[in-house]
């Protein structure tokens, strides 16, 4: 009982002492109309991440198509027309491409040594030149075809041992499998459909690394004692967990391609080899370092799990449309 009194006289010297000067600090903010929030968490008690198209055009219809939120202490400007949508994305772009510092995309991008949650800067315009010029080239792609034509046939083959056996054929899921066995081995140099624990250990890293990208972190909105709240909630050691495992997964990877006896394609080099070649030629002007490299993979492999996020959307609408007409 004694220790429950205490914490709320805590949290109440903090909250008295912090709510003035943070009222100070946004007032001083010249920012679009928007609803007007509680004292301390803002907007947050409005908004449902599930459904927040719906939230967000409700908004407009009174504020209009630039309004202003409040998460936290975090301010956020919500854009909701083709025009400002241009002029931020495109006109503006230099001014808004730097995405805001998050606790976990951080940690998980080693932080933000990609491309995607990198800040916009020297580093993040050679990465990006990087990728253009030695992953995403048309050259590249073109280099990959052998690959793609390979699990094609693996698939068509599939489709025809499962017809001639009268047996159903989820074509969904043999189309994301075919995406993401293409990826892995552009990406990795293996497949990780066929290939048993080590199957199950991926889709695992995965599944944890997107699941902790999602989640919210106290820090994120209240920097004052949200690192606090964090650990008290197990999200700082979670995150911690997932960040190792995923480390370790990538550290094996690397040390294989590493390995002067393995095996290698002499018509194909994956990502890793393309990177790890970089690396020892030192051809820019920031030191790209083992974490850059398993960054960049990071979010090659994350891609593969919005593939399949994108297929349980596709038969939510299907399913949601036949019901409809039926």
């Amino acid at each position: 009982m004694l220790q429950a009194l205490l914490l709320v006289l805590v949290f109440s010297l903090i909250f008295l002492i912090i709510l003035p000067n943070y009222h100070k600090k946004h007032e001083k903010l010249n920012l679009p109309p928007g609803p007007k929030g509680l004292p301390f968490i803002g907007n947050l008690h409005e908004f449902d991440s599930s459904a927040a198209h719906l939230y967000f055009s409700k908004l407009a219809k009174t504020y209009g198509p630039i309004l202003s939120l409040r998460f936290g202490c975090r301010s956020v400007v919500v854009i909701q027309s083709a025009a400002l949508a241009k002029e931020v994305l495109k006109t503006q772009d230099h001014n808004f491409c730097t995405r805001p510092s998050l606790v976990g995309q951080q940690r998980l991008s080693y932080n933000g040594s990609d491309i995607v949650f990198a800040p916009y800067n020297e580093c993040f315009r050679e990465l990006r030149k990087l990728c253009v010029v030695h992953l995403f080239s048309s050259k590249k792609v073109q280099s990959c075809a052998p690959i793609r034509r390979e699990e094609v046939s693996r698939m068509i083959q599939k489709i025809t041992s499962l017809s001639s056996a009268s047996k159903v054929v989820n074509l969904s899921n043999l189309l994301v499998a075919l995406t993401s066995s293409i990826i892995c081995r552009v990406a990795f140099g293996k497949r990780y459909v066929d290939e048993g624990v080590e199957k199950s250990r991926f889709h695992e890293v995965l599944n944890e690394v997107q699941a902790i990208l999602a989640a919210p972190f106290f820090t994120d909105y209240f920097p004052f004692l949200g690192s606090w709240l964090d650990k008290l909630t197990g999200l700082s050691s979670r995150l911690e967990k997932v960040f190792k495992k995923m480390d370790e997964f990538y550290d094996e990877i690397i040390n294989d391609h590493l390995d002067p006896n393995r095996p290698k394609d002499d018509n194909h080099e994956d990502v890793i080899d393309v990177l790890l070649q970089l690396r020892q030629e030192r051809c820019f002007s920031f030191e790209l370092t083992l974490d850059h490299i398993k960054a960049v993979l990071m979010v090659n492999s994350t891609f593969c799990t919005y593939l399949r996020a994108l297929n349980y959307i596709e038969v939510a609408i299907f399913a949601s449309y036949t019901l409809k007409k039926g």
